[in-house]
This record gives structure tokens, sequence and C-alpha cells, in this order.
């Protein structure tokens, strides 16, 4: 299997960290707290709706890696050219929710746009969801089927990559080879707390399951020293790579 040209080249490009704030004003300050010390920004939906959108774009004008997490999901229509949008925002990374035509119509927009640059990610399943909020919002099968029936709609569907848990990243990796690269948020370093996270791991274990990027958001963002916390969980996945 070829390998995916958005595959990490340093321990350094594997740390995204959420900057999950309510103001721009906390979002610049996060930002310089961990300057140098994450690979990626991540810009979730809170910021979003408080001016998050052009800080997103600010921040890829100054050369930083980022990931713009909208979760998208519509008619395909409105998913091609919202992502022919995103494509001229200089975004690294953007994810949509892992529904085949909903790739399909992301794929193609990227693809009319000619932006081999952005990196688009199918969420398989939520890692905040377990088994029993998958039955109660309809789906039928395991946990496990559901994230491999959508890993692999979304390689034939021509995605960047897919955002799944720790724990289901080693059966990806095997699935996907290199071909699509592998995000994984819940992560936690030994003694944090999981929060609203259900399938969460250590960023060393995640490493060794096969994830190449890890999404670690509260461990870092709301500890005393933010940049501190980003050098140590980066020495975790530096000592798993070795």
């Amino acid at each position: 299997m070829p390998t995916s040209p958005f595959a990490p080249t340093s321990a350094l490009d594997r740390l995204m960290l959420p900057v999950d704030v309510p103001t721009l004003g906390e979002a610049e300050e996060l930002v310089k707290k961990t300057e140098g010390k994450v690979g990626v920004y991540k810009i979730g939906m809170e910021l979003q709706f408080a001016g998050g959108l052009e800080f997103a774009r600010d921040l890829a004008a100054d050369g930083k890696k980022i990931f713009l997490d909208v979760k998208l999901h519509d008619i395909d229509n409105t998913i091609e050219k919202a992502v022919r949008n995103v494509a001229k925002m200089g975004m690294t990374f953007m994810t949509l929710h892992g529904y085949p035509k909903t790739m399909r119509a992301a794929v193609k927009g990227l693809q009319a746009e000619g932006n081999p640059n952005l990196c688009l990610l199918g969420v398989t399943v939520l890692t905040s969801m377990d088994e029993d909020d998958l039955v109660a919002a309809g789906y039928r099968g395991p946990l496990a089927d559901v994230v491999e029936s959508r890993a692999r709609d979304a390689r034939t569907a021509g995605m960047g990559g897919i955002v799944c848990a720790a724990p289901e990243a080693e059966k990806m990796r095997v699935l996907l080879g290199d071909e699509l690269v592998i995000v994984t948020p819940g992560i936690r370093p030994a003694g944090s707390a999981a929060g609203d996270q259900r399938r969460v791991m250590t960023p060393a274990d995640a490493i060794r399951a096969g994830s190449d990027y890890l999404v670690v958001g509260r461990p870092i963002s709301k500890a005393d020293d933010p940049g501190a916390a980003a050098d140590a969980v980066v020495q975790e996945i530096e000592g798993a790579l070795g």
C-alpha cells in the first residue's frame, strides 16, 4: 500500500492540541503558551462560533498546521461546496462524519478545487460514545464493526484519513496499512481524568497501537504550564516511537 502524504515526520508533528476555549482572547493565550510545543492546533465548534474560523485562517497564514474540526454532514451539494471553500483557507486537516455519500462529496469538492494539501478525515464513531450509545442511536452491530465499516468507506471514497478511538487503532492500522492516517482523540496521560471520553488510552500506548496523530486536550490546556505539559506528551511519544 502507498504511504500517506499526510504522515507525520516527527514526534512533535503527532501532537494535536484542541483550542477548546470560549473566547478569542483565551485562544490566543493558549497558542502563545504552547507555540513550538505542538504540531497541530485543532479548532473545534466552541471557538468556531466565537470568531474561530478567521482565527484558524490567521494561524494557518502564520505557518501553523490547523485542524478544522467541523464534522460536516449534509446533502452532497452542500458538502462539496463547503469543502471547496475550506480548501482555500490553508487548513491542513478537516473532519466529516464518516457516511459514504458525505465523504464522496467531500473528496469531489477537494478534487475540483485542486488542493492536495488538505487532509480530509472521516469520523468513525465519536470517542464519547460506547456500545449503549450506539444502540440508543439506532445502530446495529458491535461498535468495532461500525468503526471498521466506516474506515473501509473512507478508503474507498479517497479520504486522507480517519478519526477513531485509540483502542481501535491497532485493528485499523492492519486494515488501512499506511494508506490513510489515523487520528485518535481521547488521549489521556497516565493519571489524567477521562472527562467525557469513553474509549481512552495513554499517548505511548496509542502510538504503539498504530495512531499517527494524538489529540490531547484538557491535560495540556488546563495544566498550570501548558507548554511543559505539551513537552511531556511529546517526550512520551518519542519514547514510544523509539
